[in-house]
């Protein structure tokens, strides 16, 4: 007879290792059923560690927790990483990619509905009354976004310096990428070792290979962004933006928005300002992280098809460096040099933030109701009010309000 399943919670929960791997459509079933619900971003994580851990038990505490910190660490959406890590523990790549995929098919569904019916009204008076007042709002998100990044990110002096230099170069005109990757350079030489970084307790179990199917999957990818770049030159050129914003989003799906604001407005002016904020705030009433935002920049420049290709470009480079990871973390993050420079990467986002947040402020018209549901929004969020809660119902006060 089989042992009883422990209570969650327990010690012995913590430590047991699944008797037997659930199905590839067991998981790509549960995380859809998860994604269908994931609002509030990085606070999914929480969910899916309840889910995988307490109550299917499909792997211990410990692992989970390394899978966490690995997710922190690279680039990307972190609860989406997290559903990655998840399947991959279980069961190898292909349980990777049905998690990561079933828990982010709910968010493009639905983005991509509300993208087609955005392009189609988006010029209603009330539509145009309901996205004037929630543009203010989402100046108050990104803002929120900056204060809570730099108070969980800037511990000391040296990370405040770093914040200050990535402002100074934003403000200046240097891309975003070349800020993120001089804030790394600096964390690197500023920041000193911390002792927090090596791991505790018995190793967990180790993680199955993972190099051919990555190494497969990259060449799948070459060969879609080959026939891309020769039979639509602007998809392949969306494809290869998505994918450079991927790679340099570091803290979790926030962190995508300057680099999104300055390849799609600033840069390459595929869209304008506000309507990049409409696309904000489709991004915060649909599930899942943020940069879902993705779809709805990919549907408008190119339909569904653009949509797609933006979806999957702003997600593949995160999911592959997670998987590809994975088996070498357990080195990896005792290393004082890994460390250094991806807290230096952390830093600047803050204040890559707080930029934006101003800039996307000069797209707002700006009057008595736009500041009062800014100020109002911004305090909610600092209170802790559910951001899902303060878009419905600054949905409504807009339509009240901002005629």
């Amino acid at each position: 007879m089989s042992a009883s399943r422990p209570e969650p919670g327990t010690q012995e929960s913590k430590q047991r290792q699944p008797d037997v791997a659930p199905s590839l459509s067991a998981l790509f079933v549960s995380f859809l059923k998860l994604g269908a619900t994931a609002f509030g971003g990085p606070a999914m994580v929480a969910y899916i560690r309840q889910m995988a851990v307490d109550r299917k038990g499909w792997l211990n505490a410990r692992r989970f927790d390394d899978g966490v910190a690995l997710c922190q660490a690279v680039p990307g959406a972190t609860a989406m990483q997290t559903a990655a890590y998840v399947g991959l523990s279980v069961r190898g790549v292909s349980g990777a990619a049905v998690s990561f995929v079933g828990f982010g098919l709910p968010a493009f569904g639905l983005m991509l509905a509300l993208s087609a019916v955005y392009a189609r009204t988006h010029s209603l008076p009330g539509v145009v009354s309901a996205f004037s007042g929630l543009q203010a709002i989402v100046v108050a998100i990104v803002a929120n976004a900056a204060v809570s990044f730099g108070w969980t990110t800037l511990k000391h002096w040296r990370q405040v310096l770093i914040t200050g230099l990535a402002v100074a170069l934003y403000g200046w005109g240097i891309n975003p990428f070349l800020v993120v990757i001089s804030a790394a350079l600096l964390g690197f030489w500023l920041i000193k070792e911390d002792a927090s970084v090596a791991p505790t307790g018995a190793a967990p179990a180790a993680m199955p290979a993972t190099t051919k199917p990555v190494l497969a999957i990259l060449g799948v990818a070459a060969a879609l962004l080959a026939v891309l770049f020769l039979a639509q030159r602007q998809l392949y050129e969306l494809a290869v933006m998505m994918f450079r914003i991927d790679l340099f989003a570091f803290g979790g799906g926030f962190a995508s928005v300057p680099l999104l604001f300055t390849e799609v407005v600033a840069v390459r002016q595929w869209l304008d300002g506000p309507a990049l904020l409409d696309g904000i705030v489709l991004g915060q009433v649909t599930p899942g992280p943020i940069v879902i935002t993705a779809t709805f920049v990919g549907y408008l420049l190119h339909g569904t098809l653009g949509a797609i290709v933006a979806t999957v470009g702003v997600f593949l480079p995160s999911f592959l460096i997670v998987v590809a990871m994975a088996p070498h973390f357990e080195r990896l993050r005792t290393s004082p040099a890994f460390a250094k420079l991806i807290g230096g990467a952390l830093c600047s986002f803050p204040g890559l933030l707080l930029m934006v947040a101003i800039r996307f402020a000069q797209s707002v018209r700006w009057d008595v109701p736009h500041l009062a549901l800014a100020a109002a929004a911004f305090a909610a969020l600092r209170l802790g009010v559910n951001i899902l809660w303060v878009v419905i119902l600054g949905t409504g006060l807009s339509l009240l309000l901002c005629r």
